[in-house]
Formats: C-alpha cells, sequence, structure tokens
C-alpha cells in the first residue's frame, strides 16, 4: 500500500547534471546590450495540448523557429489564420518550426484551445505564462511573425506575415511576402533584406516588463525567496550539487538561476499549473519566479542591510521528519565506476523486539545519491526462500515506500496506515547506477509507526496503469500512448506517478465518469528523467464506480531528445532506462473498506481492468481484433471470432476476462511481458525499471 509522497522543499537545483547550464559565465549578470538584443536566450513552453517545447532542443534538426504572437479575439491575428497555416505547411518538412505565442495575462488555456478550433490554427500555441519570453522578445504588438535563425539564435525578422491585411484595410492578395523572404534566406544562408517592419495587431500588456528592477531588494524580496524554496536543498548536506546560503553565492549562480527558471527545468516540481492542485507543489509562484529574474537583469543589486542567510547556519537534517522508531541498513553494494548494474534485490529483518505495529510514514537515507537511481520495497511476513522477497510483483506484499531522484520521504493521509507483523522483513528493489568512480552505498531506511495499540481507520492501496507492449518507433520526437484501469467500487484517489525513461517527453492524466463527463487532473508537459515526482492532490479526488483512470504518455525518440541513447532504434519495454515503460501508479482506498472490514475483491476486480485498458487505445470500452498486440494477447487473434461471444466485433470485459481466464497481466519486466499473471487481492506496485 503505497504511501502519499512528497518532495522536500526546493527550488533552484538539484544535482549535478540536472542544470544543464548554456548561458554566459556565472557572476556576469546585467541588462543585454544592444548587440545581444536580438539574440534569444534558451526557454521552454507548454502548448495548448499540454506539451512542452524547448526552444535549443529544436535546433538539434530545425534551421528556423517562427514565432507568432497572438491574442483571443484579436481580429488581425484571426483573419491571418490562413496565412499562418499557409506557412506553416510550405515549410514543412524543410527544417522550420513554427508556432503561436499567447502572453495575454487572461487568456485560459481551454480559451486557447477554443480560439484554436475555432480559427483553425494549425500550430502549437505556446503559452507564456509569466510573460518571461515576451519580455526577453520585447513583444509589443500581436500578429508578430519573429523569424530565429537556429543556428545562431538570432532574430532575423519580426513584422507581419506579408502585407494583405493591416490596420484599417485588407487586400484581396498580399504583394509583399515578408516572412517567407525571411525564412527563405535564412535556409539559404543569406542575410534578410528587409528585417522589420512595425507590426500591425493589438498592443500587448506585458505587466511588469523591465522596469526599473533596480528596486528589487536582495534582502526583503529575494533572499526570503531562497531561503523558503532552495535552502533546504542547497545547504551543507543537502542534495543540491552547490549551497545557496549567503548573497556571495546567489549572486555567484545568478545567470544560471534565471536559466533554469526560464527552461522550467528548476524548481523540480513539473505539474502544469494550469491544470489541478497539489499539496506537495514545490514550485515558485509567478511573482517569484519574475522577481528572481527581474533581479538578475538589473545586476543581481545587493542593496543595504544585513544579509537574512548569511546570518543564519544551515544544515540538512540527518532525518527530515524527525528521529526514525525503526532504523533498517539496506545491505552495503560496491557500486562499479562503469558498466550495467543489474537491479538488486537485497532485504532487512525488522529488529528481533520488533511487534506488530502500523506505520504512518518512511525516509531514506541515500548514501551515493549519484549511484541510486530508485528503490522499492515489499514488507514479508517472513524472510524469503530465494532471497528476493520482491520478486514476482513485490510478492503480494505491503509498499512501506519509496525512492527516486528528488523525494526522499513518504507519508500515508491521516488515519491511514500499513500493517507491519511481528518478524518480517523488508525488501528492496535498488537500480544502482554507475557514475565514475567505484563507491560503496550505505542507503538506510527510517521507519515511522502510530503509537502502540493504535489502529488506523483507513488502508492505502496502491495499483498502475502500463503499458508493456510498447515499442517506440525510430527518429519521432512525439510518440503517443494511452491505457487506463476501471474502480469497481467507490474510491478516492490521492496522488499519481508517471514514470518512464530516458525517452520520456509528457504525462498527463485524466478521468472518465460513467456518465461521459471527462476531466484532465494531472498534466506533465515536461516529463523530466532526473525527477522521479508523485503528484498528491490537495483534496483526495472521489472516484465513483465505474470511473476509468486513463493515462496518457509520449516520448522522444529523435535527435532532439539530448538524453536519447540511440534515435533509430525501435525501443520496447525494458527495466534499464535505454528501453523504455509506460507506468503510472497512484495512490487510492476504497470508500466502503476499513481496517476491520477489508474488500480484497475490489482490488482484484481493478488490477484485472487492466488487461482491457492496456490494449483499447480507442477508449470504446471494446478490444478490436487489430489491438490485440503483444506477446501475451498477439496469439488471441486466430481466436478472436471464438472469444466474441456476442459478433459485435469487439471482446468487452467479461469476454476478455474469459479469455484471460480473469487473471491480469504480468508487469516485472525482469520477467518479460509473457502470460497472464495472477492478481492478488493485496496486489501492490511491481517493479518499476528505470
Amino acid at each position: 500500500m503505497k504511501m502519499t509522497r512528497f518532495l522536500a522543499t526546493t527550488a533552484i537545483a538539484a544535482l549535478v547534471g540536472v542544470w544543464g547550464f548554456t548561458g554566459a559565465g556565472a557572476g556576469q549578470a546585467g541588462r543585454a546590450t544592444a548587440a545581444d538584443s536580438q539574440k534569444i536566450d534558451d526557454f521552454e513552453l507548454p502548448d495548448q495540448n499540454l506539451l512542452a517545447h524547448h526552444l535549443y532542443s529544436l535546433g538539434v534538426d530545425s534551421k528556423a523557429i517562427v514565432l507568432i504572437t497572438q491574442a483571443n479575439g484579436d481580429p488581425l491575428v484571426r483573419a491571418n489564420a490562413a496565412a499562418y497555416n499557409a506557412l506553416r505547411s510550405a515549410y514543412a518538412g524543410k527544417g522550420v518550426e513554427v508556432f503561436m505565442l499567447n502572453a495575454t495575462a487572461g487568456d485560459s488555456r481551454e480559451a486557447i484551445l477554443k480560439e484554436a478550433a475555432d480559427y483553425h490554427y494549425d500550430m502549437p500555441v505556446l503559452q507564456d505564462l509569466n510573460q518571461l519570453v515576451a519580455e526577453q522578445l520585447t513583444v509589443e504588438r500581436t500578429g508578430e511573425v519573429i523569424v530565429v535563425d537556429a543556428k545562431t539564435w538570432a532574430i532575423a525578422y519580426r513584422g507581419p506575415v506579408d502585407d494583405r491585411v493591416t490596420r484599417g484595410s485588407t487586400k484581396s492578395a498580399a504583394t509583399k511576402t515578408y516572412a517567407r523572404d525571411a525564412i527563405d534566406a535564412v535556409l539559404a544562408g543569406q542575410p534578410v533584406k528587409t528585417a522589420h517592419v512595425a507590426a500591425p495587431g493589438s498592443p500587448v500588456a506585458l505587466l511588469n516588463a523591465r522596469g526599473d528592477n533596480s528596486k528589487i531588494s536582495y534582502v526583503k524580496d529575494i533572499a526570503p525567496i531562497i531561503q523558503a524554496k532552495c535552502v533546504s536543498c542547497h545547504q551543507d548536506g543537502g542534495i543540491g550539487p552547490m549551497t545557496l546560503v549567503n548573497y556571495e553565492q546567489v549572486r555567484g549562480h545568478a545567470l544560471m538561476i534565471r536559466e533554469v527558471l526560464r527552461t522550467k527545468r528548476m524548481p523540480p516540481f513539473h505539474a502544469d499549473p494550469r491544470v489541478g492542485h497539489f499539496a506537495n507543489d514545490v514550485s515558485l509562484s509567478a511573482d517569484q519566479i519574475k522577481t528572481l529574474v527581474h533581479w538578475v537583469e538589473a545586476g543581481s543589486p545587493r542593496g543595504t542591510g544585513a544579509d537574512p542567510l548569511g546570518a543564519q547556519t544551515f544544515a540538512a537534517k540527518e532525518w527530515p521528519l524527525g528521529t526514525p522508531d525503526v532504523v533498517l541498513n539496506i545491505p552495503a553494494f560496491t557500486i562499479p565506476a562503469t558498466g550495467t548494474v543489474d537491479y538488486k534485490t537485497p532485504w532487512a529483518a525488522m529488529p528481533a523486539d520488533f511487534e506488530d505495529r502500523w506505520l504512518r510514514a518512511s525516509t531514506f537515507k541515500i548514501d551515493q545519491r549519484q549511484g541510486v537511481h530508485h528503490i522499492l520495497t515489499s514488507y514479508a511476513a517472513k524472510p524469503p526462500a530465494s532471497g528476493d522477497v520482491t520478486r514476482g510483483g513485490f510478492g503480494g506484499g505491503n509498499t512501506v515506500g519509496t525512492y527516486a531522484v528528488g523525494g526522499d520521504s513518504s507519508m500515508l493521509p491521516p488515519d491511514s496506515g500499513t500493517l507491519l507483523t511481528k518478524g518480517g522483513v523488508l525488501g528492496f528493489q535498488m537500480h544502482y547506477t554507475s557514475f565514475g568512480k567505484e563507491v560503496v552505498d550505505n542507503t538506510k531506511v527510517g521507519l515511522y509507526f502510530f503509537p502502540k495499540g493504535v489502529t488506523p481507520t483507513h488502508i492505502q492501496h496502491s495499483s498502475v496503469i502500463t503499458d508493456p507492449n510498447i515499442a517506440l518507433t525510430p527518429n519521432t520526437n512525439n510518440w503517443q500512448d494511452v491505457a487506463y484501469i476501471t474502480f469497481p467500487a467507490d474510491a478516492k484517489l490521492f496522488s499519481i506517478f508517471p514514470h518512464a525513461h530516458y525517452r520520456g517527453r509528457s504525462a498527463s492524466a485524466e478521468l472518465q465518469y460513467p456518465d461521459g463527463r471527462r476531466e484532465t487532473i494531472l498534466a506533465v508537459p515536461h516529463w523530466d528523467f532526473n525527477w522521479q515526482a508523485w503528484y498528491t492532490f490537495q483534496q483526495p479526488i472521489d472516484i465513483p464506480a465505474g470511473t476509468k483512470l486513463v493515462a496518457h504518455m509520449s516520448y522522444d525518440n529523435s535527435k532532439r531528445n539530448a538524453a536519447n541513447p540511440d534515435s533509430s532504434r525501435t525501443v520496447p519495454w525494458g527495466s534499464q532506462s535505454w528501453d523504455e515503460m509506460f507506468y503510472v501508479a497512484f495512490d487510492y482506498q476504497w470508500k466502503d473498506e476499513t481496517s476491520a472490514h477489508r474488500t480484497p475483491q475490489n482490488d482484484l476486480a481493478l488490477n484485472t481492468s487492466r488487461n482491457i485498458g492496456v490494449l483499447d487505445k480507442n477508449l470504446n470500452g471494446k478490444v478490436e481484433v487489430a489491438e490485440l498486440n503483444g506477446r501475451q494477447f498477439a496469439p488471441m487473434k486466430p481466436l478472436f471470432s471464438m472469444l466474441d461471444r456476442n459478433g459485435d466485433g469487439g471482446l468487452d470485459v467479461t469476454e476478455l476476462a474469459a479469455a484471460t481466464r480473469g487473471r491480469s497481466i504480468n508487469l516485472d519486466p525482469e520477467d518479460g511481458v509473457q502470460a497472464a499473471a495472477p492478481a492478488p487481492a493485496t496486489r501492490t506496485l511491481s517493479r518499476l525499471g528505470g
């Protein structure tokens, strides 16, 4: 029964290598010069379809990037919609990427979706929620086409798409094709003859565009943000690669801070702010982000007054939740300097005097953070005969917490627990990664219990939505997949954990209610391999019986993905990071279940429904013959007419259950996806992988 997770409060950095800094050297912050003002710094923005776009990644295989400033209701942009679409079509496949850029504070994602559909905008509309990109580009009006040379990141042209529509007049046809002329010049490596024409659209209101930022106070404005959002990781003993505990250190990393904010690499919480509210949200507010960026652009002034950070002593706590009731030592392991380390599955026995207790929280104390990628756990009532407690879907036992980069502690909801029994052992799935030197890892786990004699009312469960049939096609930057699971009884949903490997690009989750309503509850436009985050809802979501929890994931198997080991490869499911996974875990409770009244039949029905959710790609509740894919299900194709007992051209839940004998798909990546595996009534998470 997986516990609700939370990340340590953190804002500006993580592990070495996460920053990926590409800007100017630290300590050289200041206003851009006139010569620099026509170059674009890196950024990342989400579009209306909840997919993030990273500027500098586009330059891997693009020659020009086109940004068209847009605002809902703007008559000039609407009048030019056909011209914008024609521009995108004309250069499709020629190394030119075309986007719209919306920096209008009042335009919601839903409104942008409707505007794009109504006026047929055939391109992503990037939403500049904090207006930092519009500020950088000094956007003043809508309908401005900005052509960027993707090799130099210099602005080659800015102005209208052509001269057909201007303020006050419309021609039957354009006589000047400014944007096309500019793009053609960039593609030919030639200077653009007409580099600037006044944009004819409506004014764009930038709420705090490059005002007198020198008035931003380090003492009153900046230091409080750093202390509240950054210091817990960036202090002695913290997980950050540098400390940020005084003005000199913050100033020294100022340009790096600005870049990771613009590219959304930090803070390490990647849920789209337009979708849902989360209890463990460690991100900065829009005002905090703009304050930091504007302070950096003002030269990071020190100002007057004592340094609120420098006056304090910061050091990370050994145990952030306090002294544990029980500390278990995970058996030491020597991580080699190079090479691949197969998953290790050690176990540790509970203390000899341990009695039955209900667990409420756990914390991992990671010894070698660069070498420990993730840890999964499983509790068993006695030591395993095979030496592996976690084998076969964690043995059907209870999980007592997980570790993945960026989250050390796990806490259950109030009055919820997991029972650990006397004489039991805790098994671990350890994913170690070599990082250039041989080290010995001595990681520990701390366990926190309810007082003796106290029994919590509620039981926390975990399950997973998955598709082990994935096979990513080569050189594809937006390979998409979908799968779901169906709740057989009323439940509460507490948190979601999307997981992929190096090629993961985005993730989202939606509810499809029995009455047909659809609600997106999580969107991660940029899924980050370096930060495997659980997203815990601010309030548990009520799930009526019959509701589908649908997971969407996309993958970048192209050269644009800097982490991609081989873009020419068809990528299958696999436990190591060079293969892939579609794996979305979630925490839930059954509304009619208590610790005194267990309902294992609900878990069995939930996990068995995974079979149809893996295959039913059009979400119509049935599996057509073309959807029978993968080693487990493809052999059913010749038998389809026999399995389709009612002859309606699709296998429903009952027919598919009969075909699989009511068993749940095997999720263990080390065993491979071969035969249907029994789904224990108390089944918990299987091996995560990656």
